[in-house]
């Protein structure tokens, strides 16, 4: 692989279209609203905006994902996640309820209450459409950089972003309130701003990288817990980048990083002293109903060998099923360590798929429930993505790159089938993507759609006019991108 050059940018019309495509597809696509794990965060937004409270007693009826706590006004139900998803929905669910002058207040708590689902779903679309999507769709635009300027080419970033965004379950986890394609895009947004940031004296001297990949860290583990062992290998990754830099600047460059990531962590703290009395409580302490969370420290042991074989090539729970086109991520990956000039970058990228992966094997539950796909396991999907650069710019014959690009368009196929039916497959179920996504839903027709939820669309007409957005866009990013890369062959920079 060429060494890489960092003047080289993704063009720019592309960027911004692939931004636009990333975040409608996000959200075209909807979640089920009372699914457990949307629900609760949801409840907990609905709690802090109508009443200025922590607890959602109202609510607890309606999700299995609680905490429970016995307190001098007796016992209460709460919010059993990380608060970040739910701070960020606060101000949407706030607008929301402002605007339609309605409140969960003026609805009857039932599951059979189609009022309270419409309620509901709308909030929940909200929050996806300004929190997750917008996450997911800046860090497809970031990778899209950050593989252009690793490999000098535009088609190689273009490949790796698409293999990121919409050829894995990025994207059906990007349309719920679930926090693993928000860690997973903060987790890249810290990676390019560290890269970037480090890429020249130049560079070195700006605020805004360290700035930038501080609050990223910070924030993801706002959202995630977990999120601070990997947050902590890309922050050993950045003091490795910066060690040539003097004394005086790399002290500016980690007070401004740990300043950012503190203030970054600061509402999640914030959240938990409004709610437990203290800054160093959470609600995992208290899960109603999941006796696997007692073992080890909130249901996390070892690495299980048959769970990571589950996680990674099983049937039911594969990664590398739901998203074929991060087989060649991997060997990019393997790429990236072989060359010298980005062995440091393969080296985070193993250590953070490394880490994320044997969290999810230790885990109680490592198979997520009612998920697509390891969902436990997304955060480590942009680093695999990331090798798809170097894979595709070491490709040479017209077949070979011919082959990848069928490949990732298979992935994306998948995706697309997986995100417009359910990213929510039941738990008893050997191939759920064929069973119930295929088969089950996509071929009759059973979308979440923007348009048929909303604007009373048949669900084939939601789908379809999905398509004659997304294909048309998809096409002008390829062809501007085509012609940024003859650009580039053409100076021989290539």
């Amino acid at each position: 692989m060429r060494e890489p050059d960092t003047t080289v940018r993704a063009p720019h019309a592309a960027a911004l279209l692939l931004f636009a495509l990333v975040w409608l597809s996000c959200i075209w696509f909807g979640s089920f609203e009372l699914n457990p794990n949307n629900a609760t965060r949801l409840f907990g937004a609905l709690a802090l905006v109508e009443r200025g409270e922590a607890t959602i007693d109202r609510y607890e009826t309606l999700t299995i994902d609680k905490a429970q706590f016995a307190t001098k006004t007796g016992t209460h139900y709460y919010m059993d996640k990380a608060p970040g998803m739910t701070l960020m929905a606060a101000p949407v669910v706030w607008a929301a309820d402002h605007l339609a002058g309605a409140q969960s207040y003026d609805e009857v708590i039932d599951i059979t209450n189609l009022r309270l689902a419409n309620f509901l779903r709308l909030r929940l679309w909200l929050a996806v459409a300004f929190g997750a999507a917008v996450l997911t769709a800046f860090a497809t635009v970031l990778l899209f950089d950050f593989g252009t300027g690793l490999t000098g080419s535009p088609a190689a970033g273009l490949f790796a972003a698409l293999g990121y965004a919409l050829g894995s379950v990025i994207w059906g986890w990007s349309t719920t309130m679930f926090g693993h394609a928000s860690v997973a895009a903060l987790f890249l947004i810290a990676t390019w701003a560290i890269w970037r940031g480090t890429s020249g004296a130049k560079e070195l001297g700006r605020w805004r990288y360290p700035v930038m990949a501080g609050l990223a860290l910070g924030w993801a583990v706002a959202v995630e817990f977990q999120a601070a062992l990997g947050g902590i290998a890309i922050g050993l990754w950045a003091l490795w980048r910066s060690r040539g830099a003097v004394w005086p600047m790399r002290w500016r460059l980690y007070a401004l990083a740990v300043a950012a990531a503190v203030v970054a962590v600061l509402p999640m703290l914030a959240y938990n002293q409004f709610a437990f009395g203290t800054p160093f409580m959470t609600g995992y302490r208290g899960v109603v109903g999941f006796s696997g969370m007692n073992q080890g420290l909130f249901g996390l042991t070892y690495p299980k060998p048959e769970a990571l074989l589950g996680i990674t090539l099983g049937l039911r729970r594969g990664l590398f099923w739901v998203a074929p086109a991060l087989a060649m991520g991997a060997a990019g990956v393997i790429l990236l360590l072989r060359d010298r000039a980005t062995r440091d970058l393969g080296v985070l990228a193993v250590a953070v798929i490394v880490i994320v992966l044997s969290l999810n094997a230790s885990y109680a539950y490592w198979d997520g429930g009612a998920s697509t796909g390891p969902r436990h396991s997304v955060p480590a999907i942009p680093f695999l993505a990331l090798g798809l650069a170097p894979f595709w710019a070491s490709l040479r014959s017209r077949a070979a790159k011919r082959a990848a690009a069928a490949l990732l368009a298979l992935s994306m196929i998948v995706n697309l089938v997986i995100a417009s039916t359910d990213i929510f497959a039941p738990e008893n179920m050997a191939m759920p993507v064929w069973t119930r996504n295929f088969v089950g839903l996509f071929a009759h027709g059973k979308f979440n759609t923007l348009a048929n939820v909303y604007w009373g669309w048949q669900p084939w007409f939601g789908f379809a006019l999905y398509l004659d957005v997304a294909l048309p866009t998809l096409v002008l990013i390829l062809w501007w991108t085509r012609r940024a890369e003859r650009d580039r062959q053409r100076t021989g920079s290539v």
